[in-house]
């Protein structure tokens, strides 16, 4: 079932490894029977984009990016009726599992050994019109802007759902390093979950924003030492989430760490050197987490409506999509770039 629609539409593609981004017009297909039809309202712009523009994947271009996508159904596959004509829904980076590896058979649907990838893949968000995997389907509120829950189906899936899966209790020392697009998501979702939040920055000019997203105590140097020294003096965090991409100042955090403390990685920054003498001394942990399944997705989004979570967007047309990019991919949009499309 669908609605009237469009012979063609307007996409954002990337044509060859290290290309530009390039308006196409392409013909317009409905769903397959497992998918659905979404016309999108917002597509954030996210690091990992650089997957595809830059060809770090085994890319088979062209490829239309992005997996942070917000819009409304407007066709439904035969085998997709548990969704509507009309629903509002989002998709992030998971976009499709087998259900028959023993990650999708444990829940772990975002690491499948056979999935698919929004955006990287397979054609994502950056276009008016956009296809998603039934299972992948992120059920978002009407009364939501669309541009500020983008980023919520990657960005804050990634830091929600892995401080959730930590050992971390409420009252409980968590530290988040790095003040970028993560980061200001992840100081509000670590203090509405009750933890003594801690940010950790390079720029001491960053404290009064800190302290608005909630953080309880600020330490801000580019002497990682100190930091820790801070952290130490708190008793240790029990938990530090690594949002900020610098490899270099990823490693020496598990200095900071207080018993059984865990430093948990979302940044991909690459190789990391650690103490592992202070691990062993304080039986500290080095975990990493990748995003969530779209029912991860849903609650991270819920959780935020309910506890006054924002994530701080900068608004982009198709035609700017070289700008709002440019922006993320040096750290100076405030705090995540969203193409808008309506």
């Amino acid at each position: 079932m669908s609605q009237s629609l469009p012979k063609t539409y307007k996409a954002i593609e990337v044509q060859s490894k290290g290309g530009d981004f390039k308006i196409v017009d392409k013909d317009l297909k409905l769903p397959a029977k497992n998918e659905v039809l979404v016309k999108v309202q917002a597509c954030g712009i996210c690091h990992s984009d650089s997957l595809s523009k830059d060809g770090i994947y085994p890319i088979k271009y062209p490829i239309v990016p992005g997996h942070e996508v917000v819009g409304k159904i407007v066709a439904v596959g035969d085998d997709a009726k548990e969704w509507k004509v009309g629903d509002r829904v989002g998709t992030g980076w998971e976009g499709g599992h087998c259900n028959a590896c023993i990650p999708c058979r444990k829940g772990a649907f975002v690491s499948c050994d056979n999935g698919t990838i929004n955006g990287v893949f397979k054609a994502g968000g950056y276009a008016e019109y956009c296809i998603i995997r039934k299972e992948s389907v992120v059920r978002v509120p009407e009364e939501l802007d669309a541009a500020e829950v983008a980023p919520l189906l990657c960005a804050g899936v990634t830091v929600f759902n892995s401080m959730r899966n930590t050992p971390a209790h409420a009252g409980d020392v968590v530290a988040i390093q790095g003040i970028g697009g993560l980061g200001h998501l992840a100081i509000q979702y670590a203090r509405a979950m009750g933890f003594y939040t801690v940010a950790l920055s390079t720029s001491d000019d960053k404290k009064e924003l800190a302290v608005k997203l909630g953080a309880n105590e600020f330490i801000g140097t580019k002497d990682v030492k100190k930091q820790v020294e801070g952290l130490q003096k708190l008793g240790g965090a029990k938990i530090i989430l690594a949002t900020a991409p610098h490899a270099d100042s990823i490693g020496p955090m598990t200095d900071g760490l207080g018993l059984d403390g865990t430093l948990l990685v979302v940044a991909a920054a690459g190789p990391v050197t650690v103490n592992t003498n202070t691990m062993i001394a304080k039986r500290v942990a080095l975990r990493a987490w990748a995003s969530g399944s779209a029912i991860d997705s849903e609650e991270t989004i819920k959780f935020a409506q309910h506890s006054g979570i924002k994530c701080h967007v900068e608004r982009f047309k198709m035609n700017d999509v070289e700008k709002g990019y440019e922006k993320m991919m040096t750290n100076k949009a405030r705090f995540r770039s969203v193409l808008v499309f309506e």
